[in-house]
């Protein structure tokens, strides 16, 4: 018998937790950020490899250029999630390889014998004869603090859905960028001219204070570039993506 009151209406069904969304790679703009984070990286490996000294404060070369590759990798982690930023990184590395083996192959090719043939070989031996060093410093690091950032901004992102990208951002970058630091100046400290304990200390308490003060500075900038993208994303959203990525990452 009906209710006099009319029809019952069952309450909607609420998700424990908000959905992570994601986009799949079929635009442009996956493409533009990945082309664009390996040039920073092979750019910041060669800048790597000259010390740089501004009054007390030790770094290298590359110190400008480095936290735009980590940006680029947050932005690819918000919007198309951890399996896609992985690919990304493995990619950029095998570039980077690339570029270390090429750098290898002109230097070893004979050059002219004449005084300006000389100087310029010197001058290549010096800029660039470090690299590969540099390389595997870039590769170890950048593999397990890009793997460790885009991780724990992937997480984060299964447990706030759109919420608190700030958050996200900040978190996963200062975790990301320790373990980054730490490794990369432990191989590379010796190329650059790093010989004592002190000089060390100064260069990796820099560089990591350095790269996450940028990171965090920026995290307006990435937020408009992230929430930019994700509106012309055509698929961003969609569930068939949002669930393939959800899975991979270990959201549920």
């Amino acid at each position: 018998m009906p209710s006099p009151s009319g029809p019952r209406v069952l309450p909607a069904t609420v998700p424990a937790h908000p959905v992570a969304k994601f986009a799949s790679i079929g635009s442009p703009y996956f493409g533009i950020m990945l082309a664009s984070m390996a040039v920073v990286l092979i750019l910041s490996n060669i800048g790597a490899s000259k010390g740089v000294a501004i009054g007390p404060i030790i770094t290298d070369g590359g110190f400008f250029l480095f936290p735009l590759a980590y940006i680029l990798g947050d932005v690819i982690s918000e919007v198309y999630g951890f399996k896609v930023a992985r690919r990304a990184i493995f990619t950029t590395f095998a570039l980077s390889v690339f570029a270390s083996v090429c750098y290898w192959v002109i230097i070893a090719l004979p050059g002219f014998d004449d005084e300006f043939g000389a100087s310029k070989q010197a001058a290549l031996e010096g800029a660039l004869g470090p690299v590969p060093q540099i390389v595997l410093a870039s590769l170890l690091a950048f593999l397990a603090g890009q793997t460790i950032n885009s991780w724990i901004l992937v997480k984060m992102k299964a447990r706030s859905g759109e919420r608190s990208l700030w958050a996200r951002l900040m978190g996963s970058s200062g975790a990301g960028e320790f373990v980054d630091t730490l490794i990369f100046c432990s191989i590379a400290a010796s190329v650059i001219g790093i010989t004592d304990f002190g000089m060390f200390v100064n260069y990796v308490v820099v560089g990591f204070v350095y790269k996450t003060l940028v990171e965090f500075l920026f995290v307006p900038v990435t937020s408009l570039v992230i929430g930019w993208i994700k509106k012309r994303e055509p698929s961003y959203g969609v569930p068939s993506a949002s669930v393939t990525n959800a899975a991979v990452t270990g959201a549920a």
